[in-house]
């Protein structure tokens, strides 16, 4: 029977000891992330006493809990007694993986024969310890291995006839046949297990998608008469973002929104007449987060709109901001679920030095039961109107214990549901939102611009991060206009977009992002001037299009070559490879036979070179190996080797997004 080890301090006194498995979450106690049709990399620590062979191995069990597959583990050049392998998930539900550990008699002996024997050393001897274990082998045989049988009974002829050279005997003993015979049905010895370790798999969209971020206030929005657009004016935008080859549509707070302490145009403490107020500051008269806003149509607009989208093959993401306005029906009907200050009024968001005097925060310490019925109800109810994912405001400023009792209560009946963080905060909530249940979360890529603040960044949020968290990378948010987009003109902007989309498999920008959209508030600020968040902001597209001012068609480009390629829609595979020029950056994703390389400026005022140096063999190719690299962007063709010149202009070609073809 198999000895059992459990988590990193098990398991030490087993003869096979299996340590620091990965991916693991909080010791196993939550589960991994994954993604169905997800490749998903597992690695162990194994080692046992002496010197023996070892043959080591992952198992998945599916959510019914039966067997799944058996994958082999091999040893990881990267670490010393370190093991790697590979799963595949096919379905939703909550699985695990077991990794077993043992030594095998056979490979043990034929490890020692192949020294002692060609240098004449108990030969004999060690001939009849193959046969005997060859025979001990012959007789587990199930009946139907009827080939396995023959071949070595063959094996076994000639390891026994004395008449025979040693080194022909032993030849025999190591032939292709034999070793996958053996290998199929080899004695095994001393036996470890490590796990169940819980892998909790879901629906692809959590892992793969592009996000288009829009408020359908401004479309069809007019300055003259200070009409905002609506949900069905909106819907006639959708066709164009589908065109662009993004999946997911994502809409802030569409919520009644609050007249008390109103925020006017640029964030002005005092709105005048026809200011629309920021979208966040939700709940008036009309209604709170269970309305739409009657300035944007009714609930029968809303049901329209997502139809539409799905007509798309898109889907809505719907903003999810747990705060009220002054006038938001909780504050009268439930004053307990908001804080008080020492007068006895109720206290105002604040980010010092930002203060949101429209927002009141929730406060769940009066009443928590009351106050999280209600949020699973309004959830709830977004739910029976098509909505399958919640972009969640700030989760960080609420209890974990909200997010990790409303996910599983939510997925528990509906597994399909996804739930995004967008929390800028410190690494520990961050990971900790990730850990509790969120399927994907806001990063820190909008300010990592220089290659090495990317190389390391990213490595980490493919690397050991993704055992629970998914990143999805903005380029832009209606909050964050980085001052890299500020100044670094239309270059900055093809390539933030051309990094989001090929380093992470989820990515998004908000409109107006294709407009090169770039100037602030005031100097040192991220604020946009004249933000969208307090007014109504149209825009002219066609005319954008027309004059060659859009993005657009890069944009489209980047998602047809995203849905394309395998790996691209995949985080754990991202290497980074060797730039001799720190103003381009260099890394390669790969599923299977599809390798993708690219080479990427991040320097957006100047022409730049750089060699490169591809890891061949980690691609699983050849060092010495000369391929055809075909340029997704520029249909351009050349051949490559390890060794790769490229030469990179702001203006014409800020990056190579190239595909491999082998010979």
């Amino acid at each position: 029977m198999a000895q059992r080890s459990r988590g990193p301090h098990d398991g030490l006194t087993s003869r096979i000891p299996i340590v620091d498995v990965w991916p693991t979450v909080q010791c196993g106690l939550r589960p991994a992330a994954a993604a169905v049709g997800e490749s998903l990399p597992v690695h162990a620590t194994v080692f046992r006493d002496g010197h023996l062979p070892l043959t080591v191995e992952v198992r998945t069990i599916d959510p019914s809990g039966a067997p799944a597959a058996s994958v082999r583990m091999h040893p990881d050049p990267a670490g010393v007694d370190r093991w790697t392998g590979a799963i595949t998930v096919d379905a939703m539900g909550d699985w695990a993986f077991t990794i077993h550990a043992w030594s095998e008699p056979w490979r043990a002996w034929l490890q020692r024969a192949q020294v002692k024997i060609p240098a004449d050393i108990d030969v004999d001897f060690e001939l009849a310890e193959g046969a005997s274990i060859m025979s001990r082998t012959l007789k587990r045989l199930p009946r139907a291995a009827t080939d396995a049988r023959a071949v070595l009974k063959a094996a076994l002829t000639a390891m026994r006839n004395r008449n025979l050279p040693a080194a022909v005997r032993l030849a025999a003993a190591n032939t292709d046949d034999v070793a996958s015979a053996m290998d199929a049905h080899a004695l095994r010895t001393e036996e470890s297990m490590s796990g169940p370790w819980p892998l909790r798999v879901q629906r692809r969209r959590a892992l793969v998608g592009a996000w288009y971020e829009f408020f359908p206030r401004s479309e069809g929005a007019s300055l003259a008469d200070a009409r905002s657009g609506t949900l069905v004016s909106a819907a006639e935008r959708l066709p164009r973002i589908a065109e662009m080859g993004f999946d997911v549509v994502y809409l802030p707070p569409i919520h009644p929104i609050g007249t008390t302490n109103r925020k006017g145009h640029n964030n002005a403490l005092h709105a005048e007449a026809g200011h629309p107020g920021s979208p966040w500051a939700i709940g008036s008269s009309d209604g709170g987060h269970d309305a739409v806003h009657p300035d944007l149509g009714t609930w029968s607009d809303f049901d329209d709109f997502v139809a539409r989208t799905r007509e798309l093959d898109m889907e809505v993401a719907l903003d999810l901001a747990l705060q009220a306005s002054p006038d938001h029906p909780w504050v009268s009907e439930h004053p307990d679920w908001f804080g008080k200050r020492h007068d006895g009024s109720i206290a105002y968001a604040e980010n010092p030095p930002k203060k949101y005097q429209d927002i009141y925060p929730l406060y769940f310490e009066t009443d928590p039961e009351g106050l999280y019925a209600e949020i699973e109800r309004i959830v709830r109810l977004w739910m029976q109107h098509g909505v399958r994912i919640f972009r969640v405001d700030n989760p960080h400023t609420k209890p974990l214990w909200l997010w990790d009792r409303l996910i599983a209560s939510i997925n528990a009946t509906d597994p399909d549901v996804l739930f995004l963080a967008e929390a800028f905060t410190k690494p520990p909530m961050m990971k900790a939102l990730a850990e509790v249940g969120f399927q994907q979360s806001y990063t820190y890529f909008t300010w990592r611009n220089s290659k090495h603040e990317i190389s390391e960044y990213l490595s980490e949020l493919a690397g050991p991060a993704s055992a629970y968290m998914r990143p999805n990378l903005f380029t832009n948010t209606p909050d964050i206009l980085h001052e890299y987009l500020q100044h670094g003109g239309p270059a900055a902007f093809s390539i933030r977009a051309t990094l989001a989309a090929t380093l992470s498999p989820t990515y998004g920008i908000y409109s107006g992002f294709e407009l090169f959209e770039h100037v602030a508030v005031r100097p040192g600020s991220e604020e946009y001037l004249d933000s969208e968040k307090y007014q109504y902001r149209p825009r002219n597209w066609e005319q954008a299009q027309r004059q060659g001012r859009s993005l657009a068609p890069y944009l489209t480009l980047l998602n047809g070559i995203r849905r394309a390629h395998p790996a691209l829609q995949d985080l754990r595979s991202l290497r980074f490879h060797h730039s001799d020029n720190d103003a381009v950056i260099a890394f390669s994703k790969q599923v299977g036979d599809d390798i993708v390389l690219v080479t990427c400026l991040v320097d957006p005022h100047r022409e730049q070179e750089s060699t490169i140096w591809w890891d061949l063999a980690a691609l699983g190719m050849d060092p010495a190996e000369r391929f055809i690299a075909r340029d997704e962007i520029t249909s351009g063709m050349w051949t490559w080797g390890a060794q790769t010149y490229v030469r990179l202009r702001p203006w014409e070609n800020v990056a190579h997004v190239v595909s491999v073809s082998r010979p």
